[in-house]
């Protein structure tokens, strides 16, 4: 069998509405290019009938293959799977609701002849909300004072990975992915471009307000410590700050006289002081979330169905054995 010189991997959670869509136009970007190509879908535990109309399209394409999750594990589960599946010299990660152009694949595929085993498509913020890109500026300043990693502003998963790239992600052991990170920490030489911000073809974002401040939350405490040296850093500052104060409170003593101590500056003082220990344990405790969750090395997803022609997918579990789907 020929190799499969490019495998795009499309994670779908609650995309019947623009699928076929996006199908259609990935296909007629990848036919021009004489390349055998490859199309991984991965259901994320869809409930809108994803699942049907992914088995539909496998079953009359024969690039494509699917894996079916068993409840919704998330995004990073989802581009995980999609990695594993995947057996192409070069993976493109994408969205299925057309806000990645298909129309761009070549131009991935080009620079990735050029040598380089990352090509990243940078979105610009055409058309976003002035709060949210706001919001979406300050948090990349964010990390890129305080993380480990170089992640650019507008660089999300739409990119073309070598397949060393693409083992070298998969070689990394932790469940508690945020694959941005990963994708930067890895190296390789990486080359990006900028492209306009479309809007979603149909249906609605999946990302919310309190979705995306989870998810900006588990990239900063996933690739620095910082937050508990900030913890310890307050702390001493804190210290000093009290001892100075009370330094000031027996100078003034000797000076002037014992004063009756005032409630207001007690009661300050007292929640202040707490409100800090308190965020500090909150801080010490999402680490120790993290470290209990990679105890446990529990599977990142759990297969409920895949077509026949798909490989074993390592660290995953699959219901049965039997719900492998045959084409028709």
């Amino acid at each position: 069998m020929p190799q499969v010189q490019l495998s795009v991997v499309v994670p779908c959670f609650n995309e019947s509405e623009v699928i076929d869509t996006f199908h259609t136009a990935l296909s007629t970007a990848l036919e021009p290019t004489g390349d055998r190509f490859e199309i991984c879908y991965v259901d994320d535990g869809s409930s809108d009938g994803t699942a049907e109309r992914l088995r539909a399209i496998a079953a009359s394409a024969p690039e494509v293959r699917y894996t079916s999750f068993s409840r919704n594990f998330g995004k990073e589960a989802a581009l995980l799977a999609g990695m594993r599946m995947s057996r192409g010299a070069a993976v493109v990660l994408m969205d299925a609701d057309l806000q990645h152009p298909p129309e761009l694949v070549p131009r991935m595929l080009e620079l990735h002849r050029h040598g380089y085993d990352q090509v990243v498509a940078r979105r610009d913020r055409t058309g976003e909300g002035a709060l949210r890109s706001a919001l979406s500026r300050a948090y990349y300043r964010l990390v890129r004072h305080f993380m480990d990693v170089e992640i650019a502003d507008g660089a999300g998963d739409f990119r073309l990975l070598s397949r060393r790239a693409v083992d070298a992600v998969l070689s990394l052991p932790e469940s508690n992915r945020f694959s941005k990170g990963l994708f930067s920490w890895i190296g390789f030489d990486t080359v990006s471009f900028p492209y306009r911000n479309v809007r979603r073809a149909a249906g609605r974002s999946k990302w919310g307000g309190r979705r995306l401040l989870e998810y900006g939350i588990d990239g900063l405490l996933s690739f620095n410590t910082r937050p508990l040296r900030l913890a310890i850093h307050t702390g001493l500052w804190l210290f000093l700050s009290a001892l100075g104060y009370a330094l000031w409170i027996i100078a003034n003593a000797v000076l002037n006289g014992v004063d009756t101590p005032g409630y207001a500056t007690l009661i300050t003082a007292i929640v202040g002081l707490s409100g800090v220990q308190l965020a500090t344990l909150g801080v010490i405790g999402e680490y120790v979330g993290r470290i209990y969750h990679e105890a446990k090395r529990r599977p990142s997803y759990v297969v409920r169905e895949t077509d026949a022609s798909a490989p074993h997918h390592s660290g995953a579990l699959s219901t049965t054995a039997g719900q492998s789907r045959q084409r028709s």
